[in-house]
């Protein structure tokens, strides 16, 4: 209902309004300068409104954008790059060419070496007592080692007992067929609980390698899914292997704390293997007589001298073969940081101390010059891979993440080429902290590192550290046809997105990362 009001009170009514309206008025320029203030004040308001609503409506886009499907290929990642190389007619294109499911190993010889390698979680003792909760191969972790000869076949079948996020075998290292790389999600489906999957492979190069998880890796060879793969070329000579791995945040050799004891006689050389398998560098002192490297990452080094004041960095996933001779009546003392160490030498013979602060072994000019099977005066590609670290969203995660070539994961690099292709690559890290980058299927020989050339062994690698600031140029060999990792092996920076891909044209894969399999290949 409307309400009814006299005229008289309307009039006074109006007056008392129009004096109250005056009453405000400014007297510094009256209503026509207050006009264009509240207009201003308006102006700013909406403006600011815009600029949030464009800033929400951006980021929103950014988070949607970056939000990961369930599944997908690697075929589909990120922009192929064809490092200066042809282009093949269509571009690079996800379903056609030859799947890397039929590049196996050899399945008509029997195997020289055979072994089921049985893959629970649960808690398990360390070899020093300890308990541990994580996962094991065959009841323990290390898993068993491996060996074999070059030429040997290796046939070793994966059975899944209790892993719930399913389980793959990566042979770190060793360049094997393309579908016996272990990689879930590119080469394989992860082996459920209940599954199994037998890897078949000809062993080619003589060396110390490791096999470990390359499922949920991050969080799977932390846990204890790894072990040593030794090729020997021949006759054995006097070896140990030191796995040097952290369980829950104790420093491990062999899967015990502490000092492990080796008996070795005195004048006769001992090869020590050591592998890291953690996330960061390992540095090693030696400290009772001098040493030599003998290799790294599996490839023997050419005119080793003795090392006397240096100690050796060995990257995340990386190899190094030391030679050390215990004198007489003495022991050697191979120190592995966090108050684990290897003694080497007579029962009860003492072992000084290592100091691991000293100066560090400089690999680009150890050793002496040797001829290469690679002609580096030219390259059929030439790529280049930036490291750096930038906020975003991953899967619609805010947060700093790694970036490579500019890009997030999975807009990450795909570098292509052709088999028969000699290719060189120049990393560079930017992003404030230290990288292994460790190549699948091949190996890489470094020419410089920040513009200075190799003077000294020809250096071959599988996994480099490029620290801060560096820029190593690499070369390699397009010799192994498939679609292969190259990534960090600081696992959690594979979990967060440190991944690119190596693609020879012609080749596919038909496995994808999640979907039924729930594949998870950093």
């Amino acid at each position: 209902m409307t309400a009814l009001h006299d005229p008289a009170e309307q009039a006074v009514g109006s007056a008392g309004a129009d004096k109250a309206a005056l009453d405000t008025v400014e007297p510094t320029g009256g209503a026509e300068a207050a006009g264009p203030r509240v207009l201003g004040r308006r102006l700013l308001r909406w403006g600011a409104i815009g600029l949030s609503l464009v800033l929400v409506g951006t980021l929103g886009y950014l988070w949607y954008d970056s939000r990961l499907p369930s599944t997908y290929s690697v075929m589909d990642m990120g922009v192929a790059d064809y490092g200066g190389g042809p282009v093949p007619r269509g571009g690079h294109q996800h379903g056609g060419g030859v799947s890397v499911a039929t590049l196996t190993g050899p399945v008509d010889v029997a195997p020289a070496v055979a072994m089921t390698l049985t893959a629970r979680a649960g808690s398990f003792a360390l070899a020093s007592g300890e308990q541990v909760t994580g996962y094991t191969l065959n009841g323990g972790s290390p898993g068993p080692e491996i060996r074999a000869t070059v030429g040997d076949v290796v046939a070793v079948t994966l059975v899944n007992e209790s892993v719930a996020d399913g389980v793959a075998l990566h042979w770190h290292g060793v360049r094997v067929p393309n579908a016996e790389d272990g990689v879930a999600g590119v080469t394989q489906d992860a082996v459920p609980v209940g599954g199994r999957h037998t890897y078949r492979f000809r062993v080619t190069d003589a060396g110390t390698f490791w096999y470990h998880s390359h499922q949920v890796s991050h969080e799977q060879v932390k846990g204890g899914l790894f072990g040593a793969l030794v090729v020997l070329p021949g006759a054995a000579s006097p070896d140990v292997v030191a796995q040097v791995h952290t369980y829950d945040g104790r420093r491990t050799v062999q899967g015990a704390t502490g000092e492990r004891r080796v008996a070795a006689a005195a004048g006769v050389p001992t090869r020590v293997r050591v592998v890291n398998t953690d996330n960061g560098p390992l540095r090693v002192a030696v400290a009772g007589a001098p040493y030599r490297v003998l290799a790294i990452d599996g490839h023997d080094l050419h005119g080793p001298g003795d090392v006397t004041d240096r100690d050796l960095v060995i990257a995340a996933g990386g190899r190094a073969d030391l030679s050390v001779t215990p004198p007489a009546g003495a022991a050697v003392r191979v120190d592995l940081g966090a108050g684990s160490s290897l003694v080497l030498g007579p029962p009860g013979a003492a072992a000084p101390a290592a100091d691991p602060a000293g100066a560090v072994l400089d690999l680009l000019s150890y050793g002496t010059p040797a001829p290469v099977d690679l002609d580096t005066s030219q390259f059929d590609r030439d790529f280049t891979l930036t490291i750096d670290r930038w906020p975003g969203f991953l899967d619609g995660r805010p947060g700093l993440w790694w970036t490579m070539n500019g890009r997030l994961y999975p807009d990450v690099p795909m570098f292509m080429f052709r088999a028969g292709d000699l290719v060189r690559m120049t990393i560079t890290n930017d992003s404030g902290e230290v990288h292994p980058m460790h190549l699948h299927g091949h190996v890489a020989l470094v020419l410089s590192r920040d513009g200075v050339p190799a003077t000294g062994s020809p250096w071959w690698t599988d996994s480099l550290d490029v620290d801060e600031g560096e820029t190593y140029v690499i070369a390699f060999k397009a010799d192994n046809p498939g679609i292969w990792m190259d990534h960090c092996h600081n696992l959690p920076h594979a979990a967060d997105g440190m991944v690119a891909h190596l693609a020879y044209e012609g080749y596919t894969t038909p496995y994808m990362i999640g979907g039924k399999a729930e594949n998870e290949p950093e």
